[in-house]
């Protein structure tokens, strides 16, 4: 927990309405953050991060499968057999829900013992993930951040339930960023936590200093999104021509 964290003012920039939170797994309790005085499911955390100090739980406070996907808990037969998906009507039948569990993403067994939660512009610690609460204007800059300087395609990995293990752990794990739209999750849905359509969006810990540079680096406003119909087509084609030439005369 000693480790300096980066300089995220860059996203002060977004004047998001919602703080984006960092997040960090760990083994042993961290020094200087207070305990969550209440309990509550992994995703209410998550929202609880964003209008206070930062704060850290540990097994005794999850209302929910959190402690599981976190390795804190064992799954109960019951519960990977797929039968409460298939009662509460969320899969057709026990098999449908039965196979997400071989694909939902766990920590191993007992390497987590908390986990601390701070809300940006508060980080005292370097996070594994950083969770951002975008409109779809402020995702779409993140996730073209996200690939100006790759190349490589954004993909989004969801189920309908335990959305918890891809928002928070899948990231984590995989190195790979993650994202999804607020109303489409079971849990947060059914708990009212976020207005419907809000692009939650993932970064792990190590795509984090591409992101910040590339925000920094790019045009966070694309000039054909600011042209009409006929101005974008003269742009374009001059574009094309400058391109054209540079080609012919090399």
């Amino acid at each position: 927990m000693n480790s300096k964290p980066r300089d995220y003012s860059i996203f002060d920039k977004f004047n998001f309405e919602r703080k984006p939170v960092g997040m960090k797994f760990l083994l042993n309790k961290p020094v200087g953050i207070d305990k969550l005085d209440k309990d509550m499911a992994f995703c209410a955390m998550f929202k609880e991060a964003q209008t206070r100090s930062p704060f850290y739980v540990s097994k005794d406070n999850f209302t929910c499968l959190g402690k599981i996907v976190l390795g804190m808990e064992e799954t109960e037969p019951v519960m990977e057999s797929g039968q409460i998906g298939a009662t509460e009507r969320i899969f057709m039948e026990a098999r449908a829900n039965s196979r997400i569990y071989q694909y939902i993403t766990k920590l191993a067994k007992n390497t987590v013992r908390y986990v601390a939660f701070s809300p940006v512009d508060a980080l005292s610690f370097d996070p594994d993930i950083l969770i951002v609460t975008a409109n779809i204007s402020q995702a779409e800059i993140l996730l073209r951040a996200l690939s100006y300087s790759t190349g490589k395609p954004l993909m989004s990995k969801i189920t309908p339930v335990i959305m918890c293990s891809w928002m928070f752990v899948y990231p984590y794990v995989s190195g790979e960023m993650n994202y999804m739209v607020t109303g489409l999750g079971y849990g947060m849905k059914a708990k009212k936590l976020l207005p419907e359509g809000l692009m939650l969006i993932s970064i792990p810990f190590d795509l984090l200093p591409m992101l910040t540079e590339n925000l920094q680096e790019m045009d966070w406003v694309l000039k054909l999104h600011t042209l009409g119909d006929n101005e974008r087509l003269e742009f374009q084609k001059s574009i094309m021509s400058e391109i054209r030439q540079k080609y012919e005369n090399g």
